[in-house]
């Protein structure tokens, strides 16, 4: 493809998405496909000569398409929202074109440059603590992850490293093994599966905290677990608090842990995957607050700030922490400015060596939207989800079965977990909408999330309308 062929494709490419994302609620959210559907739909080898255009262009509709889950329809309302906007998407074909591997600041300034001011502007949207901010003398500082599971990782690996060069120093004889061994995390019995993943992969022990009737982790259950465990033996050096936790968006009480753990010299973390992007409201801040205890801090700009997949911002108040777990330096990654101070590597606040310019997407979308245009689309969302719970609470065969905090809806028929269950199957398999379940205290529940930046209301009404027409039918066969 030349660039003249490139110029006319790219314009139809984007004609393409325009029309996709215009057009996205006449398809079906949910696929009607079987697993291997795709096998029998395309050759078993890469062709030898090079095929047109127009073939391949074809194949995206009769190929793709149709095993599509649709994440951005208004009509999909599972797990949290996937952040998309037209400014995003021009920010990664930018992105796209220059392709640096920005690992250090020689290999790109720009990447590297533009990635710390980025950051410093969504912790100023999100009135973060000074500390958290780089600026241009301080010692903590943001940067891109790809997704808050790595975060929390990286935050648990900072965290283990700080933790075994303290207890070298009082005890110079005891082998990292041993130190190791001792080693152990805490995180709610609410938080995502991907902290008990970074225990896993991290090595140490990692404690469930038993969360409260709202879900929610106190001061006190955590002071209780710490304290069983010095007892035993063990050396307690993290807690990953959540905000917005996955099943109901509850809130750990930092205000109530951050003293615990600082008092303790544990690394606090504050998962805020969902939740973090209405923390740029006034009127959603302060459920940040209790976030200045805290040694990490992050939340994903790609659920719910419009920028598209993949963009975790993740704010330390050491930089030195961080780096000193990951640093290395071969001499042909060496370069004169490393060590200036203004300079940052990002190959040492992360598990890969290379990453991309995600930081444009981040410029794109905060320049065109304005600060205003990003929190307006936070409070349209919570208004409809303050909408649907209105709808489910009209009605006395359903209850609410969580605080609806934000975007997300956690709702029930009264009745047996057999009967939501089949509630699920029924509003999933008719594929009009697309919603996920959660587990909360023993009950199967149905989680409604508001996704789709085109949502509307009308959207989530027609959406109750179903479920209610589905459900009609399934109380009147129980009845019978």
């Amino acid at each position: 493809m030349d660039t003249a062929e490139f110029r006319k494709r790219g314009r139809e490419m984007v004609d393409y998405i325009a029309d996709y994302l215009d057009n996205i609620e006449k398809r079906q959210v949910y696929p009607d496909v079987e697993p291997g559907y795709l096998r029998s739909l395309i050759p078993d080898e890469a062709p030898d000569e090079p095929e047109t255009y127009e073939e391949l262009a074809k194949d995206i509709e009769r190929v793709i398409m149709p095993g599509v889950t649709h994440w951005n329809s208004p009509y999909f309302y599972a797990y949290f929202p996937a952040g998309n906007s037209y400014p995003s998407l021009l920010a990664d074909m930018l992105s796209g074109a220059i392709s640096c591997v920005g690992f250090s600041w020689a290999a790109s300034p720009a990447c590297t440059e533009l990635e710390t001011l980025m950051m410093d502007w969504l912790g100023k949207m999100l009135k973060l603590p000074e500390d958290f901010l780089a600026g241009t003398g301080g010692k903590g500082g943001g940067v891109i992850q790809g997704t808050a599971s790595e975060s929390s990782l990286v935050a648990l690996l900072a965290a283990r490293s700080r933790m075994v060069k303290q207890i070298k120093k009082d005890h110079p004889d005891w082998t990292e093994l041993e130190i190791l061994s001792k080693l152990v995390a805490y995180a709610s019995d609410q938080a995502h599966s991907s902290v008990e993943k970074a225990g896993l992969i991290g090595g140490v022990n990692m404690k469930q905290v038993p969360s409260d009737s709202k879900f929610a982790v106190r001061g006190e259950a955590l002071r209780k677990v710490i304290e069983e465990d010095k007892a035993a033996g063990l050396i307690p050096f993290f807690y990953c608090a959540t905000l917005g936790t996955t099943p109901s968006c509850a809130f750990d009480c930092i205000t109530e842990i951050g003293p615990i753990c600082n008092a303790e010299g544990m690394w606090m973390h504050i998962d805020a995957a969902y939740a973090g992007s209405a923390f740029i409201c006034p009127e959603f801040r302060p459920l940040l607050n209790g976030v200045e205890f805290a040694d990490s801090f992050n939340f994903n700009p790609h659920k719910w700030l419009l920028v598209n997949f993949d963009c975790s911002a993740l704010w330390v108040k050491k930089r030195a922490d961080i780096i000193g777990a990951f640093k290395m330096d071969p001499l042909y990654l060496k370069h004169e400015h490393q060590d200036s101070g203004l300079v940052t590597d990002y190959r040492h606040w992360q598990i890969p060596l290379g990453r991309r310019f995600r930081s444009l997407k981040m410029w794109f979308v905060f320049r065109l939207y304005g600060l205003r245009g990003l929190q307006q689309h936070i409070r349209k969302q919570v208004a409809l989800a303050k909408e649907f719970e209105s709808l489910v609470q009209a009605d006395e065969r359903f209850e609410i079965c969580a605080e609806v905090v934000l975007g997300l809806v956690c709702f029930r028929i009264k009745g047996s977990n057999e009967l939501n269950e089949t509630l699920l199957k029924k509003i999933n398999s008719s594929r009009k909408i697309h919603l996920v379940p959660c587990q909360l205290a023993d009950r199967f529940v149905l989680r409604m999330a508001v996704c789709g930046r085109s949502t509307e209301s009308k959207h989530i009404r027609e959406a109750w309308t179903h479920i209610v027409q589905l459900a009609s039918v399934l109380l009147q066969q129980n009845h019978h």
